[in-house]
């Protein structure tokens, strides 16, 4: 019997086809196989095994901790030494640790697939064993987003910017290609994401050694070869090439799509949230509104064309990337079905856009900040006295943010969009005459304030606040913060500063059930059904932990 479930399973695996758009707008079930379940985003599932009534009786299923030790492990690629300045370990662990988990494993078939830096794992979903290990020999960097899948082909993109290919059930190196020319110092961090046969990823975000000008690209599966790329800043004679000063500035512009995207099939356009430019506090090297970095873009999956954008940080100077998801959601406004798109952005103020043509909708703060003069046409206008300067300035948020890459939700039963965050303000100093005017420029931030963190609940329609969890004593001082997954059950899961699973009700707030992981989360939790039992999973450093009602 062993033996004939393993060729079932092993046919299983042989026999899945590409990834149907249509079947991963719907929330994930008995699989989780793309970054954010499924294309939506909205990190909501229909389960509700798991529900108000019995969240409390959560156990454990296993633990799984990551090593970076490469016995047994296939191991590929050429040693690389990092650049000047570049971030060491960047989430490598010391000797004692593995690889922290930032990415968003995928459950197919039983088996769960997930990357630290250079690292990509396959796991028992059941026992936690682990099938392989793959080891990508190059520089590091500050994290992994995860993997994507196309049939049985996996997908991922190492630090130094270069995606590799393996067969899921074996961990067999299919093929490899570099995104960028060897003297880029740039990283990438982003999960792949497919759409029919497009493998969709980005480069990574800007280094103190310079910069490149950001890119989105489309792969084919079965050979690596680009299909086509999109330049998120413009070059000359493009649209929004005269928001930049000049043509060397937006070739070194950054603007990096470094989160995976979210894709609506019935519309067929990929929506891309994009970083910041740079250099990143130096505003006054870079005049004009610098399209199309902290943006939200839409994109044709198929050819790579640009159908519209919308800047949520107009010449953005404090490291306030929009790479937060854009969550897509269907609603009525005023009587009127609409087709929307929701992010709470790193700049503090709540968005809400018409997934048709990119026009805002709502655009309300959710958190302190001081760095705009208000609203004109939709967009946020900058206050010029909040940049940078040698006295120093201060400005709410930080660099880091009101919120950052940790995922949001949008639970349509409650009507609710939920997210962590966090109030504190900092001093940005700027040097009179900075050397490198192309750089960073970023002279020296100093952060302060209480670091007081929440878990928020807002109207998806208005931005008002609905209910809020004040997290007790200090919270999150960067930019890692648990996400956030809600399930038709009315449960909420998230993390808090201390270390905690925690589950809520997800129309008041009311906490319900909580596990103590030893560290703060470093991913999303996130669900799915096996063998007839509904799975809880989720990250705090080098471990993942399952749960699940015994």
């Amino acid at each position: 019997m062993v033996s004939l479930v393993a060729i079932v399973l092993t046919a299983g695996l042989a026999a899945q086809g590409p990834l149907n758009p249509s079947l991963l707008l719907k929330p994930p079930v008995d699989a989780w196989p793309t970054y954010h379940g499924d294309y939506s985003g909205r990190h909501y599932s229909t389960l509700k095994q798991i529900n108000l009534s019995n969240v409390h009786e959560l156990s454990l299923a296993w633990m799984f901790r990551t090593t970076a030790s490469t016995d047994g492990a296939i191991v590929s690629g050429a040693t690389v030494d990092s650049p000047a300045g570049f971030g060491g370990q960047g989430g490598q662990g010391g000797a004692a640790t593995g690889p922290a988990i930032k990415a968003m494993p995928l459950m197919v078939n039983g088996i769960l697939y997930f990357t630290g830096p250079n690292h990509i794992y396959a796991v028992d979903a059941r026992t936690a064993r682990m099938r392989w290990h793959y080891v990508w020999r190059g520089r590091s960097a500050i994290g992994n987003r995860g993997v994507g899948m196309y049939g049985n082909w996996l997908f991922a993109v190492m630090p130094d910017n270069t995606v590799v290919s393996l067969e899921a059930d074996t961990g067999k190196e299919r093929w490899t290609r570099k995104l960028t020319p060897p003297d880029v110092s740039n990283w990438s961090t982003v999960a792949p994401i497919v759409i029919r046969n497009h493998v969709i990823v980005g480069v990574g975000g800007d280094t103190p050694v310079g910069a490149t000008r950001g890119f989105v690209e489309s792969l084919d599966p079965e050979t690596g070869a680009s299909q086509w790329k999109w330049w998120t800043t413009p070059s000359r004679g493009e649209p929004g090439f005269e928001t930049w000063p000049s043509e060397e500035t937006a070739m070194r512009s950054a603007g990096a799509p470094w989160q995976p995207s979210t894709y609506d099939p019935e519309l067929n356009l990929l929506v891309v949230p994009i970083g910041q430019p740079t250099p990143t506090y130096n505003g006054k090297s870079r005049p004009g509104a610098n399209l199309y970095t902290c943006s939200i873009v839409a994109l044709n999956p198929d050819t790579g064309k640009l159908v519209w954008y919308y800047q949520t940080s107009p010449h953005d100077t404090h490291d306030w990337d929009a790479t937060e998801v854009p969550i897509m959601l269907d609603t009525t406004l005023d009587g009127q079905p609409r087709k929307l798109i929701a992010q709470a952005n790193r700049n503090g103020y709540y968005f809400l856009l018409d997934r048709t043509n990119g026009k805002p909708i709502v655009v309300k703060p959710f958190s302190r900040s001081n760095a705009y003069l208000g609203v004109k046409d939709g967009l946020l206008v900058p206050n010029p006295e909040k940049e940078g300067s040698p006295a120093g300035t201060l400005v709410f948020p930080t660099s880091d943010g009101a919120v950052n890459y940790p995922m949001q939700a949008y639970n349509p039963d409650t009507g609710l969009f939920y997210t962590n965050t966090t109030e504190s303000g900092s001093i940005f100093y700027l040097s009179p005459d900075p050397t490198d005017p192309t750089g960073l420029g970023r002279g020296q931030e100093w952060h302060g304030g209480m670091y007081e963190s929440r878990l928020l609940a807002m109207d998806v329609r208005t931005g008002d606040m609905k209910w809020q969890h004040k997290y007790p004593l200090n919270g999150w001082g960067g930019g890692t913060m648990p996400g956030v997954l809600t399930t038709a059950g009315g449960v909420l899961f998230t993390g808090d500063p201390s270390g905690n699973l925690i589950a809520y009700n997800a129309s008041d707030g009311k906490m319900l059930w909580h596990a103590q992981l030893g560290g703060s989360i470093t991913n999303t939790p996130q669900t799915w059904m096996l063998d007839g039992h509904q799975y809880v999973t989720v990250a705090a450093g080098d471990m993942l932990w399952a749960f699940y009602l015994q």
